[in-house]
C-alpha cells in the first residue's frame, strides 16, 4: 500500500515538472518572437530582396518582387520606421538615391506616425524631387546620415522652380535629426553660375531662385536640430504657409557665396525661429510681404547681412502691394554682418509694415545695425517715386555694441513718413578695428520718441515730434489695402 502511494506521488510529481518546463520554454519563445518583432531589419547584401529575405530558388515560382516594408526601430512603439536603404537607397553618395526617396515618402505617407529614416553613416545623392502631401498626421523624416544635391548646376531641372527638397501641402509635419542637407552649391556662385541664373531669370522672370529646403503651403512644420550647408542661394523657405516652429538648426555658408539668405519668410504666419546659428551671404533671416505674428529669437548670426524684414524682391516692388505686421526679434547677437536689424522697401509701393519690435540686439563690428530704407532700388539709376510702403510702430529697445560705417540710419519717404518710432537705450560705440564711417546718427522724415541711455548723443535728436498729419498721411496709405 505504500509503495503504490509513493508512486502515485512520484508520478504526480513527475506530471507537475513536466508541465512547467512545458510553459516555461513556451514563454522564452515568446518572448524571442516579441523581440524580433521590435528589432530593426538587417538590409541584406542581395539586391533583389529589399533588405528582406530573398525568395527561395528551390520553389520555381517566379512572381512580382515584394515591395519594402517598414521596420520598427528604437522609436515609440507606435511609430512604424521606413529607411531609404530599405527602398533601394545605396547611400554612397554617388548613386542617385533619389527615387528610393521619394518610394519611402509615398509609403510612409500612408501611416499615421510614420518615420523617413535617412540613416547615420550614410551619404545619398538626391537629385531636386518634390515630396508631396497631404499625408497621415505626424509623419517624420529624421536625417541622421547627409543628403547631397547635385554639384552641378546642369543636374538641377531647366523649369523655373530651383528647389532641391520641395515639400508641398504637408501637415502636422517634422524634420529633425543629427544630419546634414548639403546643398554643394559652389558651382552656382562661380561667375559662369551667376551668369547662368541671370540669363535664365532674364527669359524667365518668375523663376525662383534656387533653395535647399523648401515648403509651401504647409502647415503646423517643425524643423529642428539639423545643419543645413552651402544651399546654391536661399538654405530654408517657407512659403504660403502657417503654424512653422524652426529650433536648434545650423545654417552656414562662406560670407562670399552670394544670396545664400538663412532663413526666408513669405505669405506666412504665425512662425517662431529660435536658438539657431546662422552664417551666410545674405540675410540670416528674411520676412517678407504676407508675413504677421513672427518671433525670432536667441539667434547667432554672422556672417551675413543681418536680420531683415524684406528679402527677393522686397516690400512693395513694382507698385505692389506690402503688408507685415506683428513682428519681434529679440535676444540677437550679430557679429561682422553687414546690417543689424533692417527694414527695407521699395520705392513706389504701398501697403504697411506696422508694430515691429527689435530688443536686445548685440552687435559687434556691424557696418550699420539699425536701418530702415524706403528708397530701396536695385538699379544704378532709380527714378525717385513719392509712393512708399507705410511704416509705423517699430521699436528699437536695447540695441548694444560696435559698428563700423554708421550708428542709425533712418531713410523714410519725403511723401509717406515712418511714424510711432521708439529709440530706447541705444549705446552704439565706433568699433576699434579700422572705423571709417560716421559718428552721427541719421534721421530723415521719421517721427517718434527716444529714450535714454542713447549713444552717439546724436540720436537723441533725430527724431521728429509727432504730428497728427504725418499719422494721417501715413494711415492713408495702408487703407483698405492692408488688415487692419
Amino acid at each position: 500500500m505504500k509503495s503504490i502511494r509513493n508512486s502515485s506521488l512520484r508520478f504526480f510529481l513527475f506530471v507537475v515538472v513536466a508541465v512547467f518546463i512545458r510553459f516555461a520554454m513556451i514563454s522564452v519563445e515568446a518572448r524571442k518572437h516579441h523581440s524580433n518583432r521590435n528589432k530593426p531589419h538587417k538590409h541584406l547584401k542581395d539586391k533583389g530582396s529589399h533588405g528582406h529575405n530573398a525568395p527561395d530558388p528551390a520553389t520555381n515560382n517566379p512572381g512580382p518582387a515584394p515591395g519594402p516594408l517598414p521596420y520598427y526601430g528604437s522609436y515609440p512603439t507606435h511609430s512604424i520606421i521606413f529607411d531609404v536603404l530599405s527602398f533601394g537607397a545605396k547611400g554612397d553618395g554617388v548613386s542617385d538615391d533619389s527615387k528610393a526617396l521619394l518610394a519611402a515618402w509615398k509609403a510612409a505617407c500612408k501611416v499615421s506616425g510614420a518615420v523617413v529614416e535617412i540613416p547615420a553613416e550614410f551619404k545619398f545623392l538626391i537629385k531636386p524631387i518634390t515630396l508631396q502631401g497631404p499625408c497621415m498626421p505626424h509623419l517624420v523624416l529624421e536625417v541622421d546620415g547627409i543628403l547631397l544635391a547635385p554639384p552641378q548646376v546642369g543636374a538641377w531641372p531647366k523649369s523655373g522652380l530651383f528647389q532641391w527638397l520641395n515639400f508641398k501641402w504637408v501637415h502636422d509635419f517634422t524634420i529633425q535629426g543629427t544630419g546634414k542637407l548639403d546643398g554643394q552649391g559652389s558651382a552656382w556662385w562661380s561667375p559662369s553660375g551667376i551668369y547662368y541664373i541671370q540669363k535664365r531669370s532674364k527669359h524667365n522672370p518668375d523663376m525662383k531662385v534656387p533653395t535647399a529646403l523648401r515648403f509651401y503651403d504647409s502647415h503646423n512644420v517643425t524643423v529642428r536640430d539639423i545643419q543645413i550647408t552651402n544651399s546654391p542661394q536661399c538654405h530654408l523657405k517657407f512659403d504660403s504657409s502657417s503654424g512653422i516652429k524652426v529650433n536648434n538648426i545650423t545654417i552656414n555658408s562662406p560670407e562670399n557665396s552670394p544670396n545664400t539668405d538663412g532663413i526666408h519668410l513669405q505669405n506666412t504666419k504665425d512662425v517662431e525661429i529660435q536658438h539657431s546659428n546662422i552664417g551666410c551671404g545674405d540675410d540670416c533671416v528674411s520676412i517678407q510681404t504676407g508675413c504677421s505674428n513672427i518671433h525670432v529669437h536667441h539667434i547667432n548670426c554672422g556672417p551675413g547681412h543681418g536680420i531683415r524684414i524684406s528679402c527677393l524682391g522686397g516690400l512693395g516692388k513694382d507698385k505692389s502691394a506690402a503688408c507685415v505686421s506683428d513682428i519681434v526679434v529679440e535676444e540677437i547677437s550679430l557679429q561682422n554682418t553687414l546690417s543689424g536689424v533692417r527694414i527695407k522697401t521699395w520705392q513706389g509701393g504701398v501697403g504697411s509694415v506696422k508694430n515691429v519690435t527689435f530688443s536686445s540686439i548685440e552687435v559687434s563690428d556691424v557696418k550699420y545695425p539699425v536701418i530702415i530704407d524706403q528708397f530701396y532700388c536695385d538699379k544704378k539709376i532709380c527714378k525717385n517715386q513719392t509712393d512708399a510702403v507705410a511704416i509705423s510702430g517699430v521699436k528699437y529697445d536695447r540695441i548694444i555694441g560696435s559698428y563700423s560705417v554708421q550708428p542709425l540710419h533712418l531713410a523714410c519717404s519725403n511723401d509717406v513718413p515712418c511714424t510711432d518710432v521708439d529709440l530706447i537705450d541705444i549705446q552704439l560705440k565706433p568699433s576699434s578695428i579700422g572705423f571709417r564711417g560716421f559718428r552721427q546718427a541719421l534721421c530723415w522724415n521719421s517721427y517718434g520718441k527716444s529714450q535714454a541711455p542713447l549713444l552717439p548723443s546724436s540720436i537723441d535728436y533725430c527724431l521728429r515730434t509727432e504730428s497728427r498729419s504725418a499719422k494721417r498721411i501715413a494711415r492713408s496709405h495702408t487703407e483698405h489695402i492692408c488688415p487692419p
